[in-house]
């Protein structure tokens, strides 16, 4: 059975992906220093990364998960799984594997704002800045790309490819 990876060209691979994270990390360890954090992990594409990413930090942690769904209509989205932790005085990590137009991370950092975190910044594995259609910016931001189509380490194409432990883009 073909994967749809078969009609991909590999983006970025495995080592690659391992050496964003633990760059990643070691800034956020840096900035949060002997601090207790809070990762955010948007269901379902974020899994992977959030994963990764936490067992990287060295400090004390929680996670808790959310699902946003986008609306079409209006473009809007609506929260339809919350947080279930109490972030009130806490640092807060928003952690996406991608930041591509913004409307639903917005959505979700406006949402966690409403509970009077410490801090709440946003960590992002890829940034794809050419399609954002609010000002919204990860402070952490492993690398950014050009507005190209990626699968893989949590992306998908039609809730697939999600499992490849590259990154694909469609080839040209």
């Amino acid at each position: 059975m073909a994967q749809i990876k078969d009609d991909m060209l590999k983006f970025l691979t495995q080592e690659e992906i391992a050496k964003l994270v633990s760059k990643l990390a070691a800034q956020i360890e840096a900035d949060y220093e002997g601090r207790e954090l809070i990762f955010i992990c948007p269901l379902r594409g974020s899994m992977h990364f959030t994963a990764d990413l936490m067992r990287k930090i060295n400090l004390p942690q929680q996670v808790d998960f959310v699902f946003v769904q986008s609306i079409e209509k209006g473009g809007s989205s609506r929260m339809t799984k919350d947080i279930t932790i109490n972030i009130t005085g806490k640092d807060v990590l928003i952690v996406e594997e991608i930041i591509d137009v913004g409307r639903t991370l917005n959505f979700l950092k406006n949402r966690l704002l409403t509970s009077n975190p410490n801090s709440l910044k946003i960590v992002t594995l890829l940034d794809k800045p050419a399609r954002r259609e609010l000002p919204i910016r990860a402070d952490y931001i492993g690398k950014t790309i050009d507005d190209r189509f990626v699968v893989g380490y949590g992306m998908d194409s039609d809730e697939k490819g999600r499992n490849y432990s590259d990154i694909y883009v469609l080839k040209n």
